[in-house]
This record gives C-alpha cells, sequence and structure tokens, in this order.
C-alpha cells in the first residue's frame, strides 16, 4: 500500500510540474525614435526604446529604465505609436507617443497598465521607491497641479497636495521637478517654485513634515 501512495504522489508531483510553465520576460535593446513635443508637436526630441517581449513574443515598446519591485514585478514606461492620419489621408501616419506605466510579473509573464490616479503621460515624471510613485500629477481640465504619491494595488493615492496652477508651458515634464527619495523612515520631498515639502510615508497613509522634523531627519543620518 506505501508504494502506491508513494507512486501517486510522485506522479502527482510530476504532472504538477509539468503544467507549471516558466516564462522567458526579456528587454531588448535600445533603438533611437523621435517623439513629437511642443504645442504643435513640431519640436523632435529623441528618446531610447526598448522592446519587451515575452517568450519571444513582442508585447509592448517601453522606454527608460525599469524600477525593480519584488524579485518577481518590476515596472516600465511605455512607449507607443499612434495612428495621426486624417480621414483624407490615403495611409497611416505614425507617431511614437509616451504612455503610462506596465507592471511586469516575470513569473507569470503578464504585462498590466498600471492605473496611477491623475498621472498625465506628457507632463507627469514618476519617481520610484519600493512600491510607491511619485510624481506631479493634473487634474481633469489640466489646470490644476498636484503632488502625488501612489502605491501599486491602491486605487486611492496616499497623498494628493495642491501645488497650485499648472505650467504655461506644454512640455513634458514641465509640472515640477522629478521628486526625491529617502529612507529609514521612508519620505519624498517636491519642489515647487524654488519650495521643497517633504512627507513621510507611513504604511498607506503620508505626513507633512515640518522643516524642523526634515532637519533632524537629515542630521540623524
Amino acid at each position: 500500500m506505501k508504494p502506491l501512495i508513494f507512486l501517486f504522489l510522485m506522479v502527482s508531483a510530476s504532472v504538477a510540474w509539468g503544467t507549471t510553465k516558466i516564462h522567458l520576460v526579456t528587454l531588448g535593446k535600445s533603438s533611437s525614435v523621435q517623439w513629437m513635443v511642443g504645442p504643435e508637436e513640431n519640436r523632435p526630441s529623441d528618446l531610447k526604446i526598448r522592446a519587451l517581449s515575452v517568450d519571444g513574443k513582442l508585447k509592448e515598446y517601453t522606454t527608460g529604465p525599469q524600477h525593480e519591485v519584488t524579485e518577481r514585478l518590476f515596472v516600465v514606461r511605455r512607449m507607443f505609436r499612434l495612428n495621426d492620419s486624417l480621414p483624407q489621408d490615403g495611409a497611416p501616419r505614425w507617431k511614437w507617443q509616451r504612455g503610462g506605466w506596465l507592471l511586469v510579473d516575470r513569473v507569470s509573464g503578464k504585462v498590466s497598465p498600471l492605473n496611477l490616479p491623475d498621472f498625465d503621460n506628457y507632463h507627469s515624471s514618476a519617481s520610484w521607491y519600493r512600491d510607491y510613485a511619485a510624481y506631479c500629477g493634473l487634474s481633469d481640465d489640466s489646470k490644476k497641479a498636484y503632488a502625488i504619491v501612489a502605491q501599486i494595488g491602491r486605487r486611492k493615492p496616499l497623498l494628493k497636495k495642491a501645488l497650485g496652477d499648472a505650467a504655461d508651458e506644454d512640455m513634458p515634464d514641465r509640472e515640477c521637478p522629478q521628486p526625491t527619495w529617502q529612507r529609514q523612515p521612508a519620505r519624498v520631498s517636491f519642489e515647487d517654485e524654488g519650495q521643497k515639502t517633504t512627507y513621510s510615508i507611513r504604511g498607506h497613509a503620508a505626513d507633512i513634515l515640518s522643516s524642523e522634523e526634515d532637519e533632524e531627519d537629515a542630521g540623524s543620518r
């Protein structure tokens, strides 16, 4: 009886092992493309892109470095081509556009878009730490700017503070300098018109730090 039980367990284990597929997720070599920016989209900006493939099949194009979240998850910025042709044009006119962020699972091979609250694909630039993204977001009408900290897996931002009116210049990443992170404890600083504000991140919440607290934390490191 015992040999039969052992054989059954061995067969079950081999079947389970056989049905577990190992996926190969790769980012290809970088190549340069032109991204047209400015109010009239007539200013060329060179961007490096890489192909994101799963098991040898192209899934997306990406730009910029990836951020490792865990040993199996990473995030990376998406690039895609948009058809800019008019109805009377005879053929498609493809233009490169910068997209949002993708969450990539190395184990399952799943590639899914991240929904970052008030993130603007053209004007926002995210700074990552652990599973947190800090960036300057825009209101739906693009008239108001916000300091935002979002966490992967949560719909509502941990932090959303008004920064005032959005900048007039219609150029990429123009809302504010990229936020800067510090660890132990986790905190992030936003700079708006030369004024820096630091927020402490605790679990699923964010609190503003006074200048004295910020200086004490800096002095203790």
